[in-house]
């Protein structure tokens, strides 16, 4: 089920930044917002607990890969703060998704990193040696994501149509990397609008800096709200 709400990137490196941006914002605005590895390291988890005692929904966002046996120990701390959802990266293996599931119980969606945004196919080729083109690789991590019982995977929306059709309509797949017309791209490769996401059938999408960034966070988040659910 696609959700209304634009996931928002949290990329401050402190407690205080993100306060100050969350104040911003109407108390009865419930947002949903990505809490990512620069924050999570600088705060710790008191930062999920601050964000989850406004009411907001949390995406944390530290992509876990190691051993299974590290993994779901790591996931079952992780449900005790209570995110709404995490993830892993799909690379770490069949096994390891499924003691993560197992760690993090069943609630919270627990999605897998297929090939990061940031990565090009030359990128991919070259220092993966993975030798396929980078769509048939998300494709491939893909299944192995649903074969192992997760929700679905993190990825780009011009891969969300070819995974959906390998696996299942109800598969989640998020999207990063959304840029509004006409904003800049930064360190992303591949990246889409709010509107062409929906069109194409994403279930989550996160935006950063578009709204963070902007003169008028709050602005930027509604009409980035307003493009995602037209």
């Amino acid at each position: 089920m696609r959700e209304n709400r634009p996931i928002v990137a949290l990329d401050f490196p402190s407690f205080e930044d993100v306060k100050s941006f969350l104040a911003l914002f109407p108390a009865e605005e419930k947002l949903y917002v990505k809490i990512g590895m620069e924050l999570y390291y600088a705060a710790g988890p008191d930062i999920v607990r601050y964000v989850k005692s406004l009411g907001h929904s949390v995406f944390l966002d530290l992509k876990l890969h190691d051993i299974p046996n590290t993994v779901k120990s790591a996931m079952a701390v992780l449900a005790q703060l209570g995110v709404d959802m995490t993830n892993v990266h799909a690379a770490g293996g069949v096994d390891m998704m499924k003691a993560a599931r197992e760690g993090l119980g069943i609630g919270p969606k627990l999605i897998a990193v297929t090939q990061l945004t940031s990565t090009s196919e030359e990128q991919m080729r070259d220092f993966q040696n993975i030798q396929t083109s980078l769509a048939e690789s998300v494709v491939h991590y893909a299944k192995k994501t649903a074969e192992a019982g997760l929700d679905g995977v993190v990825c780009s929306a011009h891969e969300v149509q070819a995974i959906k059709s390998a696996t299942s309509k109800d598969f989640v797949c998020l999207t990063p990397g959304i840029r509004p017309a006409g904003s800049a791209v930064g360190d992303q490769k591949r990246v889409m609008t709010p509107r062409d996401a929906y069109a194409i059938g994403s279930d989550y999408i996160v935006v950063g800096r578009p709204i963070t960034r902007a003169q008028d966070p709050v602005a930027a988040y509604q009409a980035i709200k307003t493009e995602w659910n037209d």
